[in-house]
């Protein structure tokens, strides 16, 4: 990579903001300059497209998002969805089959319609996801599993969040992606070939970007794929071992507005 990216992806909760959600006005000034001045912003996260307006109401403009792990790439300027890649009906129901014979008690939700919203199994338990709008039960078993989806969720319990995630992962090999990007047991499922990583290099192609003119932040597993497409992959401080490890370059933690920092330090601007 030279000696400027051409492009800044990273992710949201647990690296561009702080642990009390909220977005710095340091950082929120350093992206805005960079945008300012021709350099493409993009948020690759797990979140779906309707938990964005949140990060959109403290940044100087909304960025271009890519969404659910990658399955959603945002517009939101045009509120446009520019490419989904949902798990099709058949595959959400063979990996729903894999995981409860692997796992008696697991319960899932899906997002859908793009992931503006969300169904659950009454079981399922509704944590910081559980904002009202878009958000309902299912009414049948097979309405989970009637319509394509960005996502599937699970969960059984509490759960060591690395461990859980292997055995789904495994459950589910060569049908299907399975990642965690919190701390409470929740796997999050992808259809096959979708990571934050294809999501972005699609992005990325689009604007004639290279991989390698890219420098992506990030703070967990879900992440991982990101930063070792990236030219430049940067963890936080207070990443996940994993991301530490695969990670070119280390900044301070997201608390300490580790983002704004490094740009700051590369591109000239504070």
């Amino acid at each position: 990579m030279g000696e400027t990216p051409r492009l800044v992806a990273t992710d949201i909760d647990g690296t561009l903001i702080r642990d009390d959600h909220t977005v710095s006005a340091r950082t929120a000034g350093v992206l805005a300059r960079l945008v300012a001045e021709g350099t493409p912003v993009v948020l690759v996260t797990g979140r779906p497209v309707r938990w964005l307006k949140m990060v959109y109401e403290q940044l100087a403009e909304p960025l271009p998002a890519v969404c659910a792990n990658g399955a959603v790439v945002y517009d939101p300027v045009r509120d446009e969805v520019l490419r989904a890649d949902p798990l099709a009906p058949q595959h959400l129901a063979e990996v729903a089959e894999r995981l409860r014979a692997e796992v008696p008690d697991i319960s899932f939700a899906v997002e859908i319609l793009d992931s503006r919203e969300m169904r659950h199994e009454t079981h399922y338990p509704l944590r910081w996801d559980a904002d009202a709008d878009g958000i309902r039960p299912i009414a049948t078993p097979e309405e989970l599993l009637s319509v394509p989806a960005v996502k599937l969720l699970a969960r059984a319990g509490e759960q060591d969040p690395d461990a859980f995630a292997a055995l789904i992962a495994a459950a589910v090999a060569g049908l299907a992606e399975a990642t965690h990007s919190s701390s409470s047991g929740l796997v999050e499922i992808s259809a096959a070939g979708v990571t934050k990583a294809a999501g972005l290099d699609w992005y990325c192609d689009r604007l004639g970007v290279a991989a390698a003119d890219v420098v992506a932040f990030g703070d967990m597993p879900n992440d991982v794929p990101m930063l070792t497409w990236a030219g430049r992959g940067v963890a936080v401080a207070n990443a996940h071992h994993a991301v530490l490890a695969v990670a070119d370059e280390v900044t301070s933690a997201n608390s300490e507005d580790g983002v704004a920092a490094y740009l700051e330090k590369v591109f000239g601007v504070g």
